[in-house]
């Protein structure tokens, strides 16, 4: 299965089930939508990622699975940083923004506490995984 292919069967079970997707239930970090418009093409753009909270705000990790490089919706969100949210039913616009540290590093582990899988993603990425919190705007 392309990840195209398998980003979209992820958010059609999200949207058929009230923003739940079986394979990715982690108490304290639910899978949200992330709607962004693309940096060169301008064309809109659907990806699901996992979060977490920080207060109000909804804390996302460009870990793009451990690659070498960020993933497109990261420098998408670097052009247009009003993005779209969805989690759960809901939907809401917010403003992206690249946290800096020592807020990098707590929430990138408070992810990796909660899944695993965020620690190797560390290990062989071999950069610096941003981390961004997107606040609501509406």
């Amino acid at each position: 299965m392309s990840p195209s292919d398998w980003n979209t069967a992820i958010i059609e079970e999200f949207r058929a089930n009230g923003g739940q997707v079986k394979e990715f239930q982690y108490p304290g970090s639910p899978l949200v939508l992330l709607h962004t418009t693309g940096a060169k093409s301008g064309k809109p753009h659907l990806t699901p990622v996992a979060c977490i909270m920080d207060g109000d705000r909804y804390v996302i990790i460009a870990s793009k699975g451990g690659a070498p490089q960020h993933p497109d919706w990261y420098y998408n969100l670097l052009a247009h940083p009003i993005v779209s949210v969805e989690v759960g039913t809901e939907q809401f616009e917010a403003q992206a923004s690249v946290i800096e540290e020592p807020d990098r590093t707590r929430l990138y582990d408070e992810m990796a506490a909660i899944r695993s899988s965020f620690n190797e993603y560390k290990e062989k990425a071999g950069r610096v995984i941003p981390v961004i919190g997107l606040t609501r705007t509406k």
